[in-house]
C-alpha cells in the first residue's frame, strides 16, 4: 500500500517497532581511553582508510568488548560490541573466522547479547562474533538521501570502514558469515549479495525479504519504512532511504533482496520465519495474529521461492510464533552450524 502514510501502519506495528527514536540515546558510550581489567590502557588506533577511527573501548565481560567508532560517513559515534574467541590478544599475528550479528529496528548493539545466549553459545569457539550498531532505524543502507548519498551510510560503515578497523587491529580474518533478525536479516541478505564474496553463509530471521512486494489492503515494507524514519530520524523523509518506491524503482531493487537472489548463489543460505500466529514461546491466552511477522513470511516466502526457482540452494524454517527473541533465540541454535561450517 505504497505511499499510503505511515500511520495506519503504526497503529498496527507501533509497540514492535516502538525505540528508533533513543537508539542515540541509549546504545552506549564515548570513552576518550580504552579501558581494560587493570586500569585504563593505550587509547586504540585502529582506524580505517577515510578516517573511522575506534575512539573508545570497554570491556564489559571476561571476552565482551564494546567500542565505539567515530565515522565520517555517519552523523554520530557508532558502538560495536564484540564476543573475542579463547586466546584473543591485541597485536597477536593470529587471525579469526568472523560471525556478524545484526539487530532489528528496535535494537542496538547489546540486542544479541542481551536477548539471547549467543555469548554461551560461542564461549569455547575460535571465532570472532561482531554486533554493530545498525543506527537509529537506518535499514542497512547507504541513504539515497535524494541522490544526494552522504550520511547516514551503514553500509559503508559496516563492509569498508569497521572492516577494516577489525581487520588491522583486532585480529579480524576473512572467513566471514552473517545473521541478523527484521532488518538486519535483510541487511543479512542485501549486504551478502550486493558484495559478492564477503561472506561465505547468511541467515535471515523473521526479515523482509522482498521489499517491493505490493499489498493494496495490508502493511508492505515501504509503510514499515516511512514508519521507522518518522520514529528514528527526525527531520528526515522517508524517501530519503530509497526514494519512492515507484519512481526509484531501480534504487529499491538494488536493495531488495528478492530481486538480488541470483547473486546469492556460492553462499550459504538459511531463511527462517514465524507465521504470526502464537506458537510455543507466546503467553497464553492466545492473542491476535502478529501483523509484522505474518507479512515475514510472506515476503522470505517469496524470496526462498525465488531461490529455488534460480536454482540457489537455500535452508528454510517457518513455524508457528510471532516477532520476538524468544524464538530468534531458538533459531541462531538452529542456523549456528550451518554458518560455522562454512568459516571455520
Amino acid at each position: 500500500m505504497w505511499r499510503r502514510g505511515w500511520l495506519g501502519a503504526g497503529l498496527i506495528t507501533g509497540a514492535a517497532l516502538a525505540g528508533c527514536a533513543g537508539l542515540a540515546v541509549t546504545s552506549g558510550f564515548l570513552l576518550p581511553l580504552s579501558i581494560a581489567p587493570g586500569g585504563p590502557a593505550p587509547a586504540p588506533s585502529a582506524a580505517s582508510d577515510d578516517g573511522a577511527t575506534v575512539v573508545g573501548e570497554r570491556m564489559r565481560g571476561e571476552r565482551v568488548l564494546d567500542l565505539a567508532v567515530r565515522s565520517p560517513v555517519l552523523p554520530d559515534v557508532a558502538h560495536v560490541r564484540l564476543l573475542l574467541p579463547p586466546g584473543w590478544r591485541r597485536g597477536s599475528a593470529r587471525t579469526w573466522p568472523v560471525l556478524w550479528l545484526l539487530h532489528g529496528m528496535r535494537g542496538d548493539h547489546t540486542s544479541w547479547s542481551e536477548h539471547s545466549d549467543v555469548e554461551l553459545l560461542t564461549a569455547d569457539l575460535d571465532v570472532l562474533v561482531v554486533m554493530p550498531d545498525g543506527g537509529g532505524c537506518g535499514l542497512y543502507t547507504d541513504w539515497w538521501n535524494q541522490g544526494a548519498g552522504g550520511p547516514p551510510s551503514w553500509e559503508t560503515f559496516h563492509l569498508t570502514e569497521l572492516r577494516q578497523i577489525l581487520e588491522r587491529g583486532y585480529g579480524a580474518g576473512t572467513s566471514r558469515a552473517v545473521a541478523g533478525v527484521g532488518a538486519g536479516g535483510l541487511g543479512a541478505l542485501g549486504y551478502a549479495a550486493r558484495h559478492r564474496g564477503l561472506f561465505r553463509a547468511a541467515a535471515s530471521f523473521s526479515a523482509p525479504l522482498h521489499i517491493l512486494h505490493d499489498d493494496p489492503d495490508g502493511l508492505d515494507v515501504s509503510d514499515l519504512v516511512q514508519l521507522a524514519v518518522a520514529i528514528g530520524s527526525r527531520g528526515a523523509d522517508w524517501t530519503d532511504v530509497w526514494g519512492d518506491p515507484r519512481e526509484q524503482r531501480i534504487v529499491w531493487r538494488q536493495h531488495n533482496p528478492y530481486d538480488l537472489a541470483d547473486r546469492l548463489s556460492g553462499v550459504r543460505l538459511h531463511v527462517a520465519s514465524g507465521d504470526g500466529s502464537p506458537g510455543p514461546f507466546d503467553p497464553r491466552p492466545s492473542r491476535a495474529p502478529d501483523v509484522l511477522e505474518r507479512l515475514s513470511r510472506t515476503l522470505s516466502g517469496e524470496f526462498t521461492g525465488k531461490l529455488k526457482k534460480l536454482g540457489v540452494p537455500v535452508s528454510t524454517h517457518f513455524y508457528r510464533g510471532t516477532h520476538s527473541w524468544a524464538y530468534w533465540q531458538r533459531e541462531l541454535r538452529a542456523a549456528l552450524p550451518l554458518l560455522l561450517a562454512e568459516i571455520t
